[in-house]
């Protein structure tokens, strides 16, 4: 791991080695899809790890994103949410080529374990640094973590514009009838 990352977000009960655990999980299946590993089989004590929970996994090299890929809803345990989009991240990001071998011994990774979404009628009513938003409207949809925010010291009107555009939308669209807004909190490490 190179260098830290601007924490935001919730401690949402993962505990300091539960927290070490998906970390490892999700570099153990780097390791194996990269450098053809064998991929160890997991025994998990924790419960929180097998609740159903959406997660990213965002890959930075040299303090630049390299990849960011996940799951909004938990529809299978956090643990092998965490490990899918750790591999998502790192080969399927339509943004980036996909991350070689080589390149893995300068990968930072985060992880952003997520609470369920809460759908919200005024636009305003979230925290910049805690919550992340989601926007859609029709088949329109975008998502930005609560982190994003705070790395780039946006206000909330600022992230709100910015998820917009992220959904292919006008940056304005968030004032507008027939958008919906959602906030949710997450574990970041």
């Amino acid at each position: 791991m190179v260098e830290k990352r601007v924490r935001a977000g919730l401690d949402l009960g993962l505990s300091e080695s539960e927290r070490e655990e998906l970390k490892r999980i999700a570099l153990q299946a780097l390791r194996h899809k990269l450098l053809g590993e064998e991929s160890p089989r997991l025994r998990l004590d924790s419960h929180r790890l097998q609740e159903k929970r959406g997660a990213f996994v965002s890959l930075h090299k040299k303090g630049m994103l390299r990849g960011c890929i996940g799951y909004v809803e938990g529809r299978r345990p956090l643990w092998e949410t965490v490990r899918e989009a750790a591999v998502q991240a790192a080969l399927s990001d339509p943004r980036f080529p996909p991350l070689r071998a080589e390149e893995l011994p300068e990968v930072d990774l985060e992880i952003s374990a997520l609470t369920p979404l809460e759908r919200m009628t005024d636009p305003m009513d979230f925290e910049v640094g805690r919550h992340g938003l989601v926007v859609r409207k029709g088949f329109m949809s975008g998502l930005l973590l609560p982190q994003v925010a705070v790395e780039h010291g946006w206000d909330k009107e600022q992230f709100l514009s910015w998820t917009c555009k992220k959904a292919g939308l006008s940056e304005d669209a968030w004032r507008r009838s027939g958008t919906e807004i959602y906030r949710f909190s997450a574990d970041v490490f």
